[in-house]
């Protein structure tokens, strides 16, 4: 199975989970995807004054690494698209960011969390958002049509990153920001844990180095990068999510300490400099 199918098959799982009435519980079955644990990575990302906003069900489908929507600079009347919106937290919540005046798209492939996000949507009567079916790597929107791009750990997803900035690039207006939520990693990681296709889903393995992140921004065009920490993890958090993958984590303790970190990632599309005189079109 490929990472595509992999992903499409984790994350519908997660709009079943958000999808099951309040009250219901996973508790005691083999869901790689487990509602009873606390995953260091997708824990308490979200205030109660956000929370308290929109669906319940759309905060329980959320798999974010963090929260793009209070660190981006949204203002009234912007048109906001969110790469891989999942089950719609972080597309609501810019929505009300940017008033009735802006919109909010959300973009996903998973047929289960369109139809979460969209029944999301029914329910908190927001108008300003609409959901699309698509690829992070083919956006079906138009060229230089949004202002701002957020996805909440979706890019580390991609098995071809430089194709979505390149496609993130295209669909910004120029002064159009770029403002993501990723796992991202200092250093060096070890190839037992790059293997691990559910890695891979948990935003671990796809995740990039921090360096290597710059470098594919500056190459689709971006400038103004910025990479700033939000939550670094630490060998105890990295034993959550590696144990279950039979990985002796006390082995490669000293290799992964503080490797990964949930971080908020900054660019921006530059403006073309008008052209001054003859001189300078020459």
């Amino acid at each position: 199975m490929g990472i595509k199918e992999i992903v499409k098959e984790k994350y519908g799982q997660a709009a079943l989970r958000g999808s099951r009435p309040r009250g219901s519980s996973c508790c005691g079955t083999s869901e790689r995807i487990d509602c009873c644990s606390v995953d260091p990575i997708t824990s308490n990302l979200y205030d109660e004054n956000q929370t308290g906003e929109i669906p319940n069900e759309a905060v329980l489908a959320s798999l974010g690494c963090g929260n793009p929507t209070a660190l981006a600079q949204l203002h009234a009347g912007e048109t906001v698209l969110d790469l891989g919106s999942g089950g719609g937290i972080d597309v609501f919540l810019s929505a009300r960011r940017v008033g009735p005046t802006g919109k909010a798209y959300g973009l996903d492939m998973t047929d289960e969390m369109l139809a979460l996000a969209r029944e999301n949507q029914r329910k908190s009567g927001i108008p300003n958002v609409e959901f699309l079916k698509g690829e992070i790597e083919d956006i079906p929107l138009p060229d230089s049509s949004v202002d701002v791009v957020i996805s909440n750990c979706v890019i580390n997803l991609s098995a071809d990153k430089d194709k979505v900035l390149r496609e993130t690039f295209r669909v910004l207006k120029p002064g159009g920001r770029f403002a993501v939520s990723d796992v991202v990693v200092r250093g060096d990681v070890p190839e037992q844990v790059r293997r691990s296709m559910e890695m891979w889903v948990g935003c671990i393995a796809g995740a990039l180095q921090d360096s290597e992140y710059i470098g594919k921004l500056a190459k689709a065009g971006f400038d103004d990068i910025d990479i700033e920490p939000t939550r670094v993890y630490s060998i105890e958090d990295a034993r959550q999510f590696l144990t279950g993958e039979g990985i002796d984590v006390d082995a490669i303790a000293a290799q992964i300490q503080n490797k990964f970190m949930s971080a908020f990632i900054r660019a921006v599309k530059p403006i073309a400099k008008e052209c001054c005189g003859p001189a300078c079109c020459g």
